[in-house]
């Protein structure tokens, strides 16, 4: 059966609509784009033999996925296409299911769904659609539009907005009736949510850009203004009010890059709105209101109990939205979800230790719009439980499991105005990164050059307010790797100082409590007891016996570039440098190291520190004839392994 005419195309923005296995994804949209336009997929992971546990789903779903989007239908994977039409029926079937749990009723009564089929060894997929919640037809489609720009698609339109909103939730409850706790616990919650309704509520917008002339006054909403009942489907009508006062006043009222274009589009770059909720509490008060004293008499038999709780809901909007709707239809459902699910995690350990939970924003490459996630921070981020978590999501994302994309590390920060972040030691000016880009070549011929993958940090003597010119030369170099490490998210550990170093040393035993505060040096063997306890990472250690021999290294340190990626700690004698990378050409013999030295004493100028040799290409012997290595020296080459884990 053909679609009718006034449906026009499946728009698909997501750059990969298949995973390799069979299985059930759900196809995300958003009530702010063409009906048929697919933005991402999240696979069903809560599966079995018969059905998904769609009230598992259900619930994940609401928390990882930010209002703004909304399940559209779902794609099945099947290992034969015999049936088309009767797994597209499944898939329809299965979305609608879905949707119902986590949308209201009204916004799905004209909701068209799509069910798309895909044979597991084709790679091509068949779309099919119903046009409303109660029909058993179903329609085939045969146009697929893939989006050259489906970043520009999504952001050009659209912005996000953040509402952070910390509660300490106190009450009373018997020591004799301690099994009334939960109920209390339930009802003093449920009190919360609704008061995020109150027409005393006041709801405060403004921008989160940063500061400049052209930046608007903040907006109050108060909640006696707000429409809690009209649902999102209405939207068209919506995008249309009168521009001119406080009702219609919409998000593009501050974004302040709707005139010009960015230089390129993404979540990160896109404008951003933050929402802050405040409650107006002597309203009712006279003018000359002193401040207001509230007392609580509890029972004698009574025990206190204070829960706590750290909300911080991110939404997507268009940018012509009203404000008003954007407050009352996404940012309160988005706060609502977000309490009822941190109430169900802390319930059943109410009495005992309560988890410490923290929504974090991620935005992992391949999804064209940020998720959320709400890790317990009473787990290291090593513990298995953790892990467990991190695994489940990356099967759902359809993420690798070789590299750690949704760690605390990776989240994206939007609590400040300005949300750069550096993993430097200094308050100041950041260090400078990545110094070997446009260094002048190493001079071999017809060599291959293997470098470091990814950024680091370039630390040097002096840096900090230490002193530890001619002894901290490895210790410069350990911060180094570490900020290679952090800059690649596998940690959210702080770069640490000299004195942090030693500290670890001493607690593993490996030195003397003496040793902290002291200007002894340590070597490749230390810096891998370090990397271990601070960060869990293995690091392989090749020893030569004289620099004479480091030459025949090259083809085993290219492989390591090749494969691992991470800088080289090289220790020989009183010396350590940092190794970025070899020029190898493995039929002559011809090689250079490509080092950065840490015995630099100057200000963090790059073309200073490249001009003067300390980042830049050595060979073993130079023009002159000199040795850059020392043949009466035993070399230590520290080699760290790229954590395979998320």
């Amino acid at each position: 059966m053909k679609m009718s005419e006034d449906t026009k195309t499946i728009r698909i923005l997501c750059p990969k609509l298949v995973l390799t296995n069979t299985g059930l994804q759900w196809l995300i949209g958003s009530p702010f784009f063409p009906p048929l336009t697919v933005v991402s997929t999240i696979r069903c992971i809560h599966d079995n033999a018969s059905s998904p546990d769609y009230d598992k789903e259900s619930d994940e779903l609401r928390t990882l996925l930010l209002r703004g989007f909304y399940v559209i239908g779902a794609l099945i994977i099947k290992n034969s296409d015999a049936e088309n039409e009767k797994n597209a029926s499944e898939a329809i079937g299965a979305a609608r299911r879905l949707r119902r749990l986590l949308s209201a009723e009204a916004e799905l009564a004209n909701a068209i769904t799509i069910g798309a089929v895909s044979d597991s060894a084709a790679a091509d997929v068949r779309f099919f659609v119903s046009r409303s919640e109660t029909s058993t037809s179903i329609e085939t489609v045969d146009y697929v539009l893939y989006d050259d720009n489906p970043l520009k698609f999504v952001w050009e339109r659209g912005c996000l907005i953040r509402c952070e909103l910390p509660i300490r939730l106190p009450f009373y409850y018997s020591v004799n009736k301690p099994s009334d706790a939960e109920n209390i616990y339930v009802h003093a919650t449920e009190a919360v949510a609704a008061k995020l309704k109150d027409p005393q509520i006041v709801y405060v917008v403004e921008t989160l850009s940063q500061a400049s002339a052209e930046v608007p006054q903040p907006v109050v909403l108060r909640g006696k203004d707000l429409d809690f009942d009209t649902d999102l489907s209405n939207v068209k009508l919506l995008v249309e009010a009168d521009q001119e006062d406080l009702n219609g006043l919409s998000c593009a009222h501050f974004c302040l890059k709707s005139k010009s274009a960015p230089p390129f589009f993404s979540a990160e770059n896109a404008d951003k709105i933050q929402v802050s909720v405040l409650l107006n509490s002597s309203q009712k008060s006279p003018k000359s209101a002193a401040p207001i004293a509230e007392y609580y008499p509890a029972l004698e038999d009574a025990r206190l109990l204070v829960v706590e709780f750290k909300l911080e809901v991110l939404c997507y909007a268009t940018k012509s939205l009203p404000l008003t709707y954007a407050v009352s239809k996404l940012v309160f459902p988005g706060l609502f979800d977000q309490l009822n699910s941190m109430k169900k995690a802390i319930k059943p350990f109410l009495l005992t230790q309560h988890p410490q939970l923290q929504p974090f924003h991620f935005i992992p490459p391949g999804l064209l719009h940020p998720i959320t996630v709400i890790y317990e921070l009473n787990y290291g981020e090593t513990e298995m439980k953790q892990v467990d978590v991190r695994k489940s999501l990356h099967l759902r994302l359809g993420l690798p499991f070789d590299r750690p994309l949704l760690r605390i590390a990776n989240a994206v920060d939007l609590s400040t105005k300005d949300s750069s972040r550096s993993s430097s030691l200094r308050k100041g000016s950041p260090l400078p990164r990545d110094v070997h880009i446009g260094i002048p070549s190493s001079g071999v011929t017809g060599g291959f050059v293997s470098l470091v993958q990814g950024s680091y940090e370039y630390y040097h003597y002096l840096q900090d307010g230490i002193d530890d010119s001619g002894w901290g030369c490895a210790y410069r170099s350990l911060q180094t790797i570490i900020s290679w490490f952090r800059l690649q998210h596998y940690t959210s550990v702080d770069v640490p100082s000299h004195r942090e170093i030693q500290q670890a040393l001493v607690e593993i035993g490996d030195k003397d409590p003496s040793f902290i505060g002291s200007r002894e040096w340590i070597g490749a063997i230390e810096l891998s007891f370090v990397l271990d306890k601070l960060l869990g990472v293995s690091c392989k250690v090749i020893n030569v016996r004289s620099g004479a021999e480091l030459p025949e290294k090259c083809r085993e340190l290219a492989l390591h570039f090749e494969s691992q990626g991470t800088p080289i700690m090289i220790g020989g004698g009183v010396l350590a440098y940092t190794l970025l990378g070899v020029d190898y050409n493995e039929a002559s013999g011809d090689c250079a190291f490509l080092i950065l030295d840490p015995h630099y004493t100057g200000n963090d100028e790059h073309k200073k520190i490249v001009n003067g040799g300390w980042c830049g290409w050595k060979k073993a012997v130079d023009s002159k004839g000199k040795n850059f290595f020392l043949h009466d020296k035993f070399y230590n080459l520290l080699l760290p392994q790229r954590p395979n884990m998320v």
